[in-house]
């Protein structure tokens, strides 16, 4: 497995529709490119999303990242640009996962 990690400053008050568009956005690439999923973490001491992206390999995360990314559904694409205020290019962390002790059958929190 492996993991990729990103961050993003959101404009004050937009951290709602951010949220929502990062959800359907992090679906849209699992359906287009083969992720695994994603979890998105408030980093409260520097004021910022940061998204944990499972893959199952670097190649197929790499293939995805090759052809950008991009969010099929351009209105899900337009509130997510929107929202954001800041964020880097390139992703924060690209990690081979060695050990995996995550209890998966947890319930998701709302």
């Amino acid at each position: 497995m492996f993991v990729a990690a990103y961050w993003w400053k959101v404009h004050l008050g937009k951290e709602e529709q951010f949220r929502a568009a990062w959800r359907r956005g992090t679906e849209l690439i699992r359906e287009r490119y083969g992720s695994l999923g994603s979890r998105l973490h408030w980093d409260e001491d520097n004021g910022r999303f940061i998204g944990m992206a499972e893959w199952p390999d670097r190649e197929t995360w790499q293939r995805a990242y090759d052809a950008k990314m991009v969010y099929a559904d351009q209105e899900t694409r337009a509130a997510f640009v929107d929202a954001i205020c800041e964020w880097a290019d390139d992703p924060l962390l690209l990690m081979e996962v060695t050990d995996d002790l995550l209890d998966r059958d947890l319930p998701p929190e709302e």
